[in-house]
């Protein structure tokens, strides 16, 4: 990331983005209390702030789309 991310950052962060919704996708199919958006967004909400360094890439795209 800081390699690629000094010289083309704008083409890193779709991929950045794409990390985090395989994530959030994972999240929905393993615990069936976040199945639905509603509540899987309040969970994706609740660990980003809770815990803004368990990813890397979450310093620069907090967000999964």
């Amino acid at each position: 990331m800081q390699y690629y991310g000094a010289f083309y950052r704008s083409e890193l962060l779709p991929l950045l983005r794409r990390i985090s919704a395989y994530l959030m996708r994972w999240i929905r199919k393993k615990y069936k209390r976040f199945r639905s958006f509603k509540a899987a967004h309040r969970c994706w909400q609740r660990i980003t702030s809770r815990h803004p360094r368990l990813f890397v890439h979450w310093a620069w795209t907090p967000c999964f789309w």
